[in-house]
């Protein structure tokens, strides 16, 4: 049995459906009317324990139903999910002491009280042992760097500081499994890159299961090996970086600079464009043209400077499958 089965579940809203205007919201009061949106559809999946898994989707193609299916806040209209044994919505009570939850856009720490007053009050509500607490704080901190600035109030700190924070709250009662939402938003490059390494360290070193719903495809590439994309409520695609970028990334793009300017002689399934600068750009399909036979044709007829291979973006790959543009 996996650490989380998630067996055909659906979910569906109904969403009030009304004219414009003050006609329409005195017509409404009267005769309702209502249409009815399928936020998730016979959505299946499994994850083992201690797997990073990037969970991601265009706007409204049922990210945020799916991960409250999972934290217990909803209850799907059909299917099944377990996670660890629990049934996350029928023991909510049992079931939060054991997850933890980051949203990059809602903090859950006061905003007037120093950061370490509360992650005291966490302390008292998750009933974490005195020792446990003492050693995750300080563990947690050292790791990322907050003797700083864990005595400022929350409301003085920058927004990469109260990120950090952020993180510890929800880690220091040693959760199972944790669900990250947007957790390095609007976040600096040095204070981003600080927040990944921790969260591989402790991955490695805890085995915590976590869960990154985020439009920076940066936090995936970097943390996760295995991602899952919805889109309309349904799977669109599940497995690893490598998976998706061999089935749908098969484009690739050799840059080439000269030590002259030379006149490149067309190449059969190859498409050529002149950058300037003696550089030339070659853009083929990696199934179908061999690279290192491109590679040394091109050395072998010119003189080159420098030549590059350049793989592709996996974000550019999974906005063509949101576009419909690859299958």
């Amino acid at each position: 049995m996996s650490f989380i089965e998630v067996q055909n579940i659906s979910k569906d809203f109904k969403v009030n459906k009304r004219s414009a205007g003050i006609p329409g919201m005195i017509a409404n009061m009267f005769v309702p009317k209502y249409e009815i949106k399928h936020a998730v559809k016979d959505l299946s999946f499994t994850i083992e324990k201690g797997e990073m898994v990037g969970f991601i989707g265009p706007n409204g193609a049922g990210k945020s139903s799916t991960i409250k299916m999972l934290s217990g806040i909803l209850c799907p209209d059909s299917g099944s999910i377990s996670v660890n044994g629990f049934i996350p919505y029928r023991q909510r009570k049992s079931y939060v002491g054991k997850i933890g939850v980051v949203f990059g856009q809602k903090s859950q720490l006061q905003w007037d009280l120093p950061v370490i007053d509360s992650f005291e009050l966490l302390r008292a509500i998750y009933r974490i042992p005195e020792e446990k607490y003492k050693a995750n704080l300080d563990r947690f901190t050292e790791m990322l760097d907050m003797k700083s600035f864990i005595n400022q109030p929350v409301r003085q700190l920058s927004l990469g500081q109260r990120m950090r924070s952020d993180i510890v709250a929800s880690l220091l009662h040693s959760p199972e499994i944790v669900f990250f939402d947007e957790p390095t938003i609007g976040v600096d490059i040095i204070g981003k890159e600080t927040i990944r390494n921790f969260i591989r360290e402790l991955n490695e070193q805890d085995k915590v299961t976590m869960i990154f719903t985020t439009h920076d495809m940066q936090d995936i590439e970097q943390t996760c090996k295995r991602i899952i994309i919805i889109d309309k409520g349904s799977l669109m695609f599940d497995g690893s970086i490598q998976d998706i970028r061999g089935k749908y990334g098969t484009t690739r793009r050799l840059i080439a600079e000269f030590n002259e300017e030379v006149t490149v002689e067309p190449i059969s399934k190859v498409a050529i464009e002149n950058l300037g600068d003696r550089k030339m750009s070659f853009t083929f399909d990696n199934n179908v043209v061999d690279v290192n036979k491109l590679m040394h044709e091109i050395l072998g007829k010119y003189s080159v400077h420098d030549i590059t291979v350049a793989e592709p973006e996996i974000e550019s790959i999974i906005q063509k499958m949101y576009n419909g543009e690859v299958s």
